[in-house]
């Protein structure tokens, strides 16, 4: 009940505030809202909210489509208040109440503050903050009867922003603050339309669906039972060339800056370069009963997906090892079939000699200008040959002069992940595990459909006079036709630089240039500082986890862990190792113990090299490295807001660059400088909008808020 008494009710975009009826009088007069009673508000359920989004170059159309339950044995009255995007115009509303189709009234910015402010005096809860600074439609909703349900659709126009070949849509969908329930379905599609070949299309916020073509892409996001906890954001970058260059940047005032570069085909031209292929199958006695079946099926179907100017081999091996052909065999009608009648006669018996097969593999290769990749699906460790991992390793280095990039499959919990991660990163691939109740044949064939299109290899990045740091993936991967690849680093320097992608593509080199002002100060995109950070610390735990731990390493790994609010079982358990003040790390009280025996089982996991620990961390690990959308805390104790990290200490959310001795102004929750601090910096907003009790570092001042 006091949680109830204390929070607005809001939904999806709009926010629905609903109350036993309203006094008219205090209502309609100007300027307020009207009278909260005594009687807390009662939260509404939303049956669904669909958002439909129609994009023509610049201009965006958005219908939404709202359905809020009162589950209540009373009738209610309510506001209904949608923040307004910047540069949008509501085309339509629609709320029929009895028969009678209701107006709304859009208020611009300065008396939507008065109403943002009057609702946070009243209700006490800043949460509308966030969106203090737009404009903003406001309609009364009354009736919203017992029992019943109430649908709410509107539709607005906006011209997006469009900078560098690159557009920005934004949809207010940030609503955790206020919902008291999980919204039962979210529905977003996105139709984009393009008179410039589409590019690259991403979303910071969340995981989306895409299908593009030529000149129209399609995105999709779907979730149920959720409470939205970030606006929706979509990028998409067009350009004539064959290959797009797209770069965000962020950057604070005497800091140095983030970047992503957006590298992508979209839908062109260039054929295909004919690649060089090795499968290479583990067919030992642990690969019996389903394992080889599946196997085989997925040899079936890279085999019948060949290109025809491709050249392949089979590698099969056990205690010893089993060539297709002692050379690579053009990918004709006639040696796929013998290549297929060769699958057929695998049968699972024998050892592991891992050593072996992937030399013969390497030996196979050719100097020659085309992709080459192994494909090595095993389903254990070295048992015969060579076993010793530091020997392989560099026996492989050795023999692999072609340069073949590796793709690994580790089928079960069996296989060696140490030795399975090492291989894949240092001959430039992937490293995949397939669990037991895995279809290996998906897995393996979805991967190969990726990159079965080779567009651009050995790929070269030049980013001019610009210094850089830091940049990941620190390996380029090959680009292949309708994928793209989004490379973040940091910078030190700033201007007008041309960024030139070069690499081979049918036996010839191409470039592809473009140029970008690197700036000194930019203040959106502020998501690149923790997607930069996640896969920064993903790359140090690798190098802990494959090679040892080493003092800076695990010195980095704390500063950026607590910087950004990055906290995984194995940066908790460095934490509570260190430390002695856990609070200030946004570690609950009282859970000290529990997270050291936690950080302690995953300290010893990463020395272990085989088991469902070792493969799940290898797993978790390698999402890190390639993480796209910034990673969200799982302490209570810890709130991201942008790129600031704000930590729960003592009943106050502190913000993670703060310093003890650092000059504080304080502010009273609600007093005329509170309010007055967002009339002149409305940016702060989304700061205060985290509660009552607050220290935010803002440019060069800091400000203590507290009731």
């Amino acid at each position: 009940m006091i949680l109830l008494l204390g929070a607005a009710c809001a939904f999806a975009d709009g926010i629905l505030i609903t109350y036993p009826k309203l006094q008219d009088e205090v209502l309609d007069k100007p300027g307020q809202v009207g009278a909260f009673p005594k009687i807390g508000p009662h939260p509404l359920s939303v049956k669904y909210h669909r958002v439909r989004v129609n994009i023509q170059d610049r201009v965006a159309r958005t219908v939404i489509d709202q359905v809020f339950r009162n589950e209540q044995n009373v009738d209610l009255e309510g506001i209904y208040l949608f923040p307004i995007p910047e540069n949008a115009a509501i085309t339509d509303f629609t709320l029929f109440i009895n028969g009678k189709r209701m107006s709304g009234q859009i208020l611009e910015k300065d008396k939507a503050k008065e109403v943002y402010e009057e609702i946070v005096k009243r209700m006490r809860d800043p949460g509308l903050l966030e969106y203090y600074g737009r404009d903003l439609f406001r309609v009364r909703v009354y009736p919203v009867g017992a029992h019943s349900e109430t649908r709410i659709q509107l539709a607005y126009n906006e011209i997006i922003r469009f900078e560098a070949g690159t557009y920005r849509y934004v949809y207010p969908l940030d609503t955790e603050r206020f919902s008291p329930l999980p919204i039962e379905e979210i529905v977003v599609e996105v139709d984009i339309g393009s008179s410039v070949p589409i590019k690259s299309v991403y979303s910071p916020t969340h995981a989306i669906d895409i299908r593009k073509e030529t000149i129209r892409a399609k995105v999709g996001y779907e979730g149920r039972s959720v409470k939205p906890s970030r606006d929706f954001v979509l990028y998409y970058t067009v350009s004539e060339e064959d290959i797009g260059l797209n770069v965000l940047f962020h950057r604070n005032p005497g800091e140095k800056g983030y970047f992503m570069l957006m590298v992508a085909t979209g839908v062109i031209d260039i054929h295909p370069i004919p690649k060089d292929l090795v499968f290479i199958l583990d067919t030992s006695g642990s690969m019996r009963e389903g394992k080889i079946a599946q196997a085989k099926a997925t040899l079936r179907f890279c085999l019948k997906n060949l290109g025809e100017n491709d050249r392949f081999s089979i590698v099969q091996f056990a205690t010893t090892t089993n060539l297709l052909s002692n050379t690579l065999l053009e990918a004709t009608s006639g040696s796929v079939k013998e290549a297929l009648t060769f699958v057929e006669g695998f049968d699972a018996r024998g050892g592991t000699n891992i050593h072996d097969a992937l030399e013969a593999g390497f030996r196979l290769f050719e100097s020659s200008e085309r992709p080459k990749m192994v494909l090595f699906i095993t389903d254990g460790e070295p048992t015969v040959g060579e076993t010793d991992m530091p020997v392989i390793l560099q026996d492989l280095l050795s023999v692999n002069t072609q340069k073949a990039r590796v793709f690994v499959f580790g089928v079960g919990h069996d296989v060696n992940t140490h030795l399975l991660d090492s291989i894949a990163e240092e001959h430039r691939g992937l490293s995949e595990y397939v669990r037991p109740d895995e279809d290996l044949e998906w897995r393996v064939s979805t991967l190969y459909k990726k990159i079965s299109d080779p567009i651009l290899s050995d790929i070269h990045l030049d980013l001019g006079k610009i210094r850089t740091s830091d940049i990941y993936p620190v390996t380029l991967p090959d680009i292949f036709r309708g994928e793209q690849l989004l490379l973040v680093g940091r910078y030190r320097s700033e201007g007008e630089v041309q960024v030139t992608l070069s690499g081979s593509a049918q036996g010839m080199n191409r470039r592809f240039r473009s140029s970008f002002e690197f700036p000194l100060e930019k203040k959106e995109n502020d998501f690149l500082p923790r997607i930069w950070a996640t896969r920064r610390i993903g790359y140090l735990m690798s190098e802990i986890r494959l090679k040892g731990e080493h003092e800076e390493l695990i010195d980095e790994i704390l500063r950026l862990s607590t910087e950004f609010g990055i906290v995984t079982p194995y940066t908790s358990f460095l934490i509570v190792e260190r430390e002695t003040n856990f609070a200030r790390w946004g570690i609950p009280q009282g859970m000290e113990a529990e997270v050291r025996e936690k950080g302690e089982r995953y300290r010893a996991t990463m020395r272990k090299t085989t088991g469902e620990e070792p493969v799940a961390q290898s797993m978790d690990i390698q999402s890190m490295k390639e993480r796209s959308i910034p990673v969200e805390s799982s302490f209570d104790t810890v709130k991201q807001v942008g790129a600031k990290t704000f930590y729960l200490r003592n009943g106050i959310w502190v913000d993670s660059q703060y310093r003890e001795g650092m000059a504080v102004e304080e502010v009273k929750f609600l007093s005329g400088r509170y309010f007055g601090l967002l009339s002149k910096n409305p940016s702060l907003g989304r700061y205060f909008s985290n509660g009552k009790n607050i220290i935010v570092v803002f440019g060069s001042k800091c400000f203590k808020i507290s009731e």
